[in-house]
């Protein structure tokens, strides 16, 4: 996302922790802010904390608004952009224009006694889009947040590579990947349902940060944690598909985009997440119960059946979704509408 949007006529800065900046991008870290985020990407972030930690997640969340707070404060910006709602509780006190992403987690929390009230006071400040990245969370943001803020889903891109990508397809039918964090609302019903389904010529392979203590049966290849490119250039080439059984609050997963980007059809379980994203029959399949589970894998083990279904979801990933590009452009549009609202 940073990298597409410095490539977009606009002076960017960016908070978050230190890396190598995309060319068009400036830091806007203040003073203590760079080793205090190193210190919390070290254990994992706010939303491991959280599944581990309740206490010092909690402190970590205040530390959190403190920095963000004194930031908004002291950066002159012509228009904040900022990802997941709790984020944009402090612009609280400003008057600065906002684009704020909402996500799966982050929409989960406006379950939380008082979250939407205290965003209500926030966006009443200023003009607003509330950004969520798919359709599904329009209607609920509509009825808690439309007469304080516009609401248009705008979806992330995908890097152009994964559109690149040529599968082999005489090993289609053998590897099946699951891209995820290991917890038992990502891991959902997999390991119940695939039993006695994978082994010999059909296998699936889990690669993903193991954030609770979850029992991986044998007939899983556990890789750990992964990075694109090795999924890229050696895994999704091999792959008959993706999987995703989670049970957890799901905005539109970025790994599923990415596997359908690369032509690989995909098995999900039917949440609103995944259905804003598998049209089923036609790009994937949604299951809600180890047959309809079973009768996927089955259906998409021949090589035609899922080159087909593989190349669907290709074409609407590219026409509903677009790259990072797009998606930026998407941004500058909105960010320019915001200006010219209170010019």
């Amino acid at each position: 996302m940073v990298s597409a949007l410095g490539r977009q006529a606009m002076q960017c800065f960016l908070w978050a922790p230190r890396g190598d900046l995309p060319p068009g991008v400036s830091w806007a870290l203040l003073p203590g802010d760079e080793k205090w985020l190193s210190r919390l990407a070290d254990r994992g972030g706010i939303a491991a904390l959280l599944r581990r930690r309740k206490l010092e997640s909690g402190f970590a969340a205040l530390g959190l608004l403190w920095r963000l707070r004194r930031l908004y404060r002291e950066q002159r910006a012509d228009v904040v952009h900022v990802n997941w709602l709790q984020n944009a509780l402090s612009l609280h006190g400003t008057r600065v224009p906002a684009l704020i992403t909402v996500l799966g987690s982050d929409y989960a929390l406006l379950g939380l006694p008082g979250m939407a009230a205290m965003l209500r006071r926030m966006l009443a400040q200023r003009r607003a889009i509330l950004a969520p990245n798919a359709a599904w969370m329009v209607p609920t943001l509509k009825r808690l947040f439309g007469d304080v803020a516009e609401v248009r889903a705008m979806p992330f891109g995908v890097d152009a590579p994964w559109f690149e990508l040529k599968r082999t397809a005489e090993e289609m039918p053998r590897i099946w990947l699951v891209v995820s964090r290991v917890t038992k609302a990502k891991i959902g019903p997999l390991f119940e349902w695939g039993e006695g389904m994978f082994g010999g010529s059909r296998q699936l392979h889990l690669f993903g940060p193991m954030q609770e203590d979850v029992e991986v049966p044998a007939w899983v290849h556990y890789h750990g944690p992964t990075y694109p490119v090795e999924l890229r250039k050696k895994w999704f080439p091999r792959a008959s598909g993706l999987i995703s059984l989670s049970r957890h609050d799901e905005g539109r997963p970025q790994v599923m985009l990415e596997a359908m980007a690369a032509g690989l059809p995909v098995i999900a379980s039917a949440l609103p997440a995944h259905d804003d994203v598998v049209r089923n029959g036609e790009t994937g399949y949604l299951v809600d119960m180890p047959e309809a589970f079973r009768t996927a894998l089955e259906r998409l083990s021949s090589a035609g059946p899922n080159t087909t279904l593989g190349e669907s979801a290709r074409r609407w990933v590219g026409e509903e979704i677009g790259t990072w590009d797009d998606c930026a452009a998407r941004y500058a549009a909105a960010y320019r509408e915001l200006l010219e609202e209170g010019a």
